[in-house]
């Protein structure tokens, strides 16, 4: 495994301020958040594939609208049937029966085989319905497995993907992917730690597509979504990290 199981860590953080400007819908039978570029094109998308607070999370919407503001039709569903986990959750909370589908109300889990539906149904809505050539992925923590996983441009999937502090990726997962990817890291991680991210090193420079990884100091797991603004290093790399997926994709879309 790349990358550690999600912890506790992976739900802990501050709320941003901000008044979100996409639109809620339905795709199938889950909700969507979505939001258009200002000239509304949509030939270059990005799917948003949050972490476990899910696509609700004003932190998570706002970073969406900035994608938008960038020049990119966004989607960011909800994963997890109204299930996701509130932000700083007290102890006692048991992740692991969370991603079982323990706590949900009819006991639906959080694993791949709930998941993977519904990217798949977000890329073909995308491609279909509203005309996206190329698509990026882009997955905070619990997302950046599922960049991973659909990372198969030659299967009309994701075209170029991005992760921060990514949780719950395989080994084997990594292989087999068939586009760039860009990492985001954080220095303190206990999900994604430094054997991690060197393991994840060479098998990106073994495979021969493009990637990045960028180590960011001074700050913990989750910082690119719940990191603390008033501290100037979290903050600065919160920027940064953004940037850098939004300079990956403009090279790779």
């Amino acid at each position: 495994m790349t990358s550690h199981p999600p912890r506790s860590c992976c739900y802990q953080g501050v709320k941003h301020e901000g008044e979100a400007t996409g639109s809620y819908s339905t795709l199938n039978d889950f909700e969507i958040y979505t939001n258009y570029p200002a000239d509304k094109s949509t030939e270059h998308g990005i799917l948003i594939i949050t972490d476990v607070i899910g696509h609700r999370f004003i932190n998570a919407q706002l970073i969406a609208d900035q994608f938008a503001a960038n020049g990119y039709f966004v989607m960011m569903p909800d994963l997890f049937d109204g299930d996701a986990i509130p932000l700083n959750r007290p102890a006692g909370f048991d992740l692991q029966a969370w991603l079982r589908g323990e706590y949900h109300k009819e006991k639906k889990g959080h694993l791949p085989a709930d998941v993977d539906p519904i990217i798949e149904a977000c890329i073909t809505e995308m491609r279909s319905k509203y005309g996206v050539k190329k698509i990026g992925a882009v997955g905070y923590c619990f997302g950046g497995k599922y960049v991973v996983r659909h990372l198969h441009p030659e299967q009309g999937k994701i075209d170029a993907g991005y992760t921060a502090h990514p949780s719950f990726v395989t080994a084997e997962e990594l292989k087999a992917i068939k586009g760039p990817l860009s990492i985001s890291a954080a220095e303190v991680d206990a999900i994604f730690p430094t054997e991690k991210r060197h393991e994840s090193e060479v098998i990106l420079k073994d495979l021969g597509f493009p990637y990045q990884i960028n180590l960011y100091s001074g700050v913990e797991h989750g910082f690119s979504v719940r990191g603390n603004p008033e501290k100037r290093t979290v903050q600065y790399a919160k920027e940064s990290a953004f940037l850098q997926a939004v300079q990956w994709f403009k090279e790779h879309l």
